[in-house]
């Protein structure tokens, strides 16, 4: 039986790069974007069914799940992938709005998607969920000396991917028989960092191809980079 993945924010970068892997090994992929035009194209290229899907807006999340639904009637793996990063403000000078945007599409996100997944995901034998974060939102890697050193302190992208983590946690706690991991996919070359990153996007999605193969004995409430495990 073909499995059945969906991948959030796969019009690019990280994203696209994981469809394009995971559909490479036979898998009937969902690319979703929010934007149509830009979705449905790399969809084309790809040779993979598309569904717009904002994970900001209930209502697209809701047409997204129901596309699923009414086309394969399951979903074996669901990859949050979709994510934005912060403004560049002090973090003294950050305001509450400030930091909408950012919680909105990184935890609410996921949030969102996997809740309206949840009934799709129950009806697959093995189902798995992948949770793109960072290492920024470990606290015990921002505190160490050469991290401390090296990236600014800022508020809204680590306090987005440490809520993503414990949501991560709770989530493989609650769910029996899902499987539901965090990784990091390390600092790549993609829009997000300014393409400054020295991994490839393949290197990227290593980490997340891992988790989203693993078998029914592989790990839950795990978080993973292309290494091994990370700490909270």
């Amino acid at each position: 039986m073909t499995t059945i993945a969906l991948v959030t924010g796969a019009n690019k970068g990280l994203g696209r790069e994981t469809v394009r892997r995971l559909a490479a090994l036979g898998w009937d992929v969902y690319l979703t974007a929010r934007d149509e035009a830009r979705g449905s194209a790399a969809a084309a290229e790809l040779d993979v069914r598309f569904a717009p899907l904002d994970v900001t807006s209930d209502a697209s999340v809701a047409a997204a799940a129901d596309t699923v639904r009414r086309q394969a009637g399951r979903l074996d793996v669901l990859i949050n992938n979709a994510g934005i990063g912060t403004p560049d403000i002090a973090v003294g000078d950050t305001r509450a709005a400030d930091l909408r945007a950012v919680l909105d599409v990184n935890v609410l996100g996921p949030v969102r998607v996997t809740n309206a997944f949840l009934p799709l995901l129950r009806a697959a034998e093995h189902p798995r969920i992948v949770m793109v974060s960072s290492t920024l939102g470990s606290i015990d890697f921002t505190g160490r000396p050469h991290v401390r050193a090296a990236v600014p302190p800022q508020l809204g992208y680590p306090a987005a991917k440490a809520a993503l983590n414990m949501i991560t946690v709770q989530y493989a706690r609650a769910l029996d028989g899902i499987q539901v991991n965090a990784v990091e996919p390390g600092f790549t070359a993609t829009d997000l960092t300014g393409h400054r990153g020295h991994q490839t996007v393949t290197e990227g999605t290593d980490v997340i191809i891992r988790l989203a193969t693993i078998g029914p004995s592989g790990p839950t409430a795990g978080f993973f980079d292309r290494a091994g495990d990370v700490p909270w």
